[in-house]
């Protein structure tokens, strides 16, 4: 390692000569996607690893994605073809990896005489079916929207468009199925707790943490990985420190907003659609939550506090006007139902339009010293192949390089084969997967069960406990949600609070009154047994 004196050179383990071994390799700041996508993979390959998150696990960026995964259509107009094509070979392999969460969603695209032209569309279509090897998803095709189902909700002048396929994700459970796999394999996932300080020396970093009741401790590590997203030069620019004090912030982010509106249903099909804007800006119109339609999303310059960006009359004005070029029934700002903002960094050329900036990512070392690894974009799609560079190169900064293991690996859930058998293809083996659920749990709900398969798989049983019949649940605290669930939530996925809850483990609070919001919120301020999480 570059800068490291001959006196204090470390040992295999990382303790200086003389010294005390640190008391982990590897400390990740950041419980979005790319932080616990980078702990899991590394806890994988037995790295010692903490992760610290100051809130919840993907209480911001994370949890305020278009939900999507996705090759990204738009990018193709600006020759991005190198991470289109990653994202598409990333597309079929998360599809595998989680398929209660993770499923495949055919898009409308409408044409637009005036934007437009029918030949452009499909050689655009043309180049994303073929960029990558597509197993699992059918091709594009064009459809007469006079007779496809998918028309029955468009104007009467769009009557030509196409269809093509990507995927739908829960991303708040994708972060949490990422941290939960990492703990399992031995990392330690702090939610609610900062890293206040970050000081570097030749062989380690020593970090100052506080947890939500105030108490500071400090830990070690061999090596920081800063995955805070929209706090990543912040977090260097404020709080990693280089031994000489001097600050280790590299580039500058260009934050921006994303809003995504929901309303009640637009449309009866299981399809979901791409319009554009004069400006050929897109927005999506996706099927939300069984009643409702998910409309986003926006971007918009942002240089407030990322962790409270909200949305804003215009963004919501323009997201109306936009879905309303293209649907026969207006939707209004009086028929949101809830919305979402959250911000996204972006790096590279941000001189120009929003829209056009790269969403690649950048992983940006620094071994001058004890190593440094910093995150630079990225998207959800592409955030395990971030996590096996980030992990093959920190291998190499800490001297032992370690075989990557993510791309055939299964998240927690995912094996559905102890319920159905070998598997045959992850859409397919899901409703196999709930007519299974359905079978040994009778008692259920049908659209209960059906939810718990689609949010838990497999582990569903770890949900239900013994119950075996509805009163075994508990009480119902909530249309739906009953205490098992919430249990279960507290004791394996961090939830502490109503909202971890409502709006990120689970989307119930799209389905509960203000009043059975805050009875949720009581029984998770009421006094609880001890959790399993550590």
């Amino acid at each position: 390692m570059n800068g490291t004196p001959a006196d204090r050179s470390p040992d295999a383990s990382g303790t200086p000569a003389g010294g005390q071994p640190p008391d982990c390799d590897v400390l990740v700041v950041g419980g979005g996607i790319n932080g616990t996508g980078i702990a899991r993979d590394l806890a994988g390959r037995g790295w010692r690893v903490v992760l610290v998150e100051q809130d919840d696990l993907a209480a911001h960026t994370s949890s305020a994605s278009s939900k999507l995964i996705h090759g990204g259509l738009r990018y193709l107009e600006y020759y991005e073809f190198a991470m289109v094509r990653k994202s598409l070979l990333e597309r079929e392999v998360l599809l595998r990896s989680a398929p209660h969460i993770i499923r495949p969603l055919r898009f409308v695209m409408p044409h637009e005489p005036s934007m437009r032209p029918l030949w452009w569309m499909r050689l655009g279509l043309f180049l994303y079916d073929h960029l990558a090897r597509r197993d699992l998803l059918p091709g594009s095709a064009a459809i007469d929207l006079r007779r496809h189902p998918a028309g029955a909700a468009l104007q009467d002048r769009l009557t030509r468009g196409f269809v093509y396929s990507d995927g739908w994700v829960d991303d708040s459970r994708l972060v949490v199925l990422n941290a939960v796999d990492a703990q399992s394999r031995g990392a330690r996932i702090h939610t609610r707790t900062r890293c206040l300080a970050a000081q570097r020396s030749d062989t380690s970093w020593q970090a100052t943490l506080q947890s939500a009741d105030g108490k500071q401790r400090t830990l070690t590590a061999r090596l920081l990985v800063n995955a805070a997203g929209p706090w990543a030069e912040v977090f260097l620019r404020d709080v990693a420190r280089a031994d000489h004090g001097e600050t280790l912030a590299t580039r500058h982010q260009r934050l921006v907003k994303g809003s995504h509106i929901v309303v009640p249903r637009c449309f009866e099909h299981d399809h979901a659609y791409v319009f554009q804007d004069p400006d050929k800006r897109i927005i999506f119109a996706i099927p939300y939550e069984e009643r409702f339609t998910m409309i986003g999303t926006t971007d918009s310059e942002f240089s407030g506090d990322p962790r409270t960006p909200g949305i804003g009359a215009e963004e919501t004005a323009y997201l109306c006007q936009q879905a309303s070029r293209y649907f026969k029934r207006p939707v209004t700002p009086a028929d949101v139902v809830w919305s979402f903002s959250g911000v996204r960094p972006l790096f590279g050329d941000t001189s120009g339009a929003l829209s056009a900036i790269t969403r690649d990512y950048l992983l940006e070392s620094n071994t001058g010293a004890a190593p440094l690894l910093s995150v630079w974009g990225g998207k959800i799609t592409t955030y395990r192949k971030l996590a096996e560079e980030a992990a093959n190169g920190i291998g190499r900064a800490l001297g032992d390089p370690r075989a990557a293991w993510t791309e055939k690996a299964l998240l927690p859930g995912g094996d559905l084969r102890a319920w159905i058998g070998a598997a045959q293809r992850p859409d397919i083996d899901i409703e196999r997967f709930i007519d299974a659920v359905r079978a040994r749990y009778a008692w259920l709900d049908p659209l209960l069960a059906r939810r718990l398969a689609r949010a838990y798989g497999s582990r569903i049983d770890l949900v239900l406990g013994d119950a075996g019949s509805r009163a075994g649940l508990g009480e119902e605290v909530a249309p739906g949600l009953f205490e098992a669930e919430l249990n279960y939530l507290q004791r394996e996925e961090w939830a502490q609070e109503a909202e971890d809850v409502l709006w990120r483990r689970t989307k119930r609070g799209l389905h509960c009154s203000a009043a059975e919001r805050r009875q949720v919120a009581g029984w998770m301020d009421g006094p609880r047994p001890q959790t399993r999480i550590k």
